[in-house]
C-alpha cells in the first residue's frame, strides 16, 4: 500500500511506500510497477542512479534532459537528509517556471516522483548523504541540461546550512531559466 501525496504543483507527488518492521528491523517494498500505476504514476523505469554526498550544503541540480531523452524521476534517501525540488519547465504549463520542494530523508522513507517536463535538484542537509533514484530514460549526455539553482526569477526558498555550498561548476555557470533550452 502506498500513500501518494501531490506537492503545491499537482504532477510531483510525495509517495510514502509502507515499511514492516519487526524485531530484525524492517522491509519494504520501495517500488512497484503495478501499485505505482494504480496510484497514477504509470512509467517504466530503466536506470537506477546512486549518489553520495560527503558534507552536508552538497547542491545538485536543476538538472533535466530534452526530447527523448527526457527523464520521470523516483527519489529516495536511504542514509541521511536532503531537500529535493522540481521546477517546471514546459514553457507552455500555467506553472511554467514554479517550483515544489520537500524534505525527503532515510528516518521519513518518503520518496519524491518528478516527471518529465521539470528541472530536478537537491541538497545534501546532513554529511554522507546517500540518495537512489530510479529513471524513465537512460542518461544522454548530449540531451541534458541544466539551469540556475538560484535564479531570482524561480526563487526557490531552500533551506539555510552552515558554511558554503559544495556545487560543481557545470551547476554554477549553468543559464538561468530565461536563456535556458526547455520543453515546449
Amino acid at each position: 500500500m502506498l500513500e501518494v501525496r501531490p506537492l503545491r504543483l499537482p504532477e510531483i507527488r510525495e509517495v510514502r511506500p509502507r515499511r514492516h518492521r519487526d524485531a530484525r528491523g524492517f522491509f519494504s517494498e520501495t517500488w512497484s510497477h503495478a501499485d505505482f500505476a494504480a496510484a497514477g504514476i504509470d512509467c517504466l523505469f530503466v536506470q537506477d542512479n546512486h549518489s553520495l554526498s560527503l558534507a552536508a550544503g552538497v547542491l545538485r541540480g536543476l538538472h533535466y534532459q530534452l526530447g527523448a531523452a527526457a527523464q520521470d524521476k523516483l527519489v529516495r534517501v536511504v542514509r541521511g537528509r536532503i531537500f529535493d525540488v522540481a521546477v517546471d519547465i514546459r514553457r507552455a504549463s500555467p506553472t511554467f517556471g514554479q517550483w515544489a520542494g520537500l524534505e525527503l530523508s532515510a528516518e521519513a522513507w518518503n520518496q519524491l516522483f518528478v516527471p518529465r517536463g521539470f528541472a530536478h535538484g537537491f541538497l545534501t542537509l546532513e554529511p554522507a548523504t546517500e540518495v537512489l533514484y530510479k529513471v524513465s530514460a537512460p542518461y544522454s549526455p548530449a540531451d541534458e541540461r541544466a539551469i540556475r539553482f538560484d535564479d531570482p526569477a524561480i526563487g526557490i526558498a531552500w533551506p539555510r546550512i552552515e558554511g558554503r555550498l559544495t556545487l560543481a561548476e557545470r551547476d554554477r555557470d549553468a543559464p538561468l531559466l530565461a536563456q535556458a533550452e526547455l520543453f515546449d
